[in-house]
């Protein structure tokens, strides 16, 4: 469950990088490569069991910086080496920037590669079984502290903290 995700160098090197890793632990979630390219070309080698790695690309047309061409050579020589799943998006009329519409497909795309898994959410402790000190703790964070000034009894503190995580304040 872990994405790379990099902009012009910084695509780069999550390409390079997220390709080549040792494998022991399996490839990439995925990786997003933002107006960015393939570095070294000759020394880049997919590991074995990455291929399917997948990969968005987004590049704008009108980049002045890195080229559209390099792009799609970065693309045609990744997949020369076995990627199965890379996708090249092109954004006319995009300088060496993002755009709107390239962080929806982003958005897209990590949906696709990071589909909702319960097991990854934070579990917050139900505020009946914490503590004052930790209610406290929580009513601070969630900045309530004006809200919580008077109160006096634990169930106060709750009722506050469980109408704050509702959405009723």
């Amino acid at each position: 469950r872990i994405v790379l995700v990099g902009f012009s160098q910084g695509g780069a090197l999550s390409l390079y990088t997220g390709m080549q890793l040792d494998g022991a632990d399996g490839p990439l979630g995925g990786i997003v490569v933002l107006s960015g390219y393939l570095p070294h070309a000759s020394g880049f080698k997919i590991t074995k069991g990455f291929e399917g790695t997948p990969i968005f690309h987004g590049h704008g047309q009108a980049d002045p910086l890195v080229k559209l061409e390099a792009a799609r050579e970065s693309q045609s020589e990744v997949q020369k080496r076995g990627s199965t799943n890379y996708e090249l998006k092109v954004y006319p009329g995009l300088p060496h920037s993002v755009s709107p519409q390239e962080i929806a497909d982003v958005g897209a795309f990590l949906g696709r590669v990071l589909p909702p898994d319960d097991s990854c959410k934070v579990q917050l402790k139900d505020p009946g079984e914490m503590s004052i000190k930790e209610l406290r703790g929580a009513i601070a964070k969630a900045g309530l502290g004006r809200q919580a000034v008077g109160l006096m009894e634990k169930r106060e503190f709750v009722e506050l903290l469980k109408q704050h995580r509702d959405g009723k304040l």
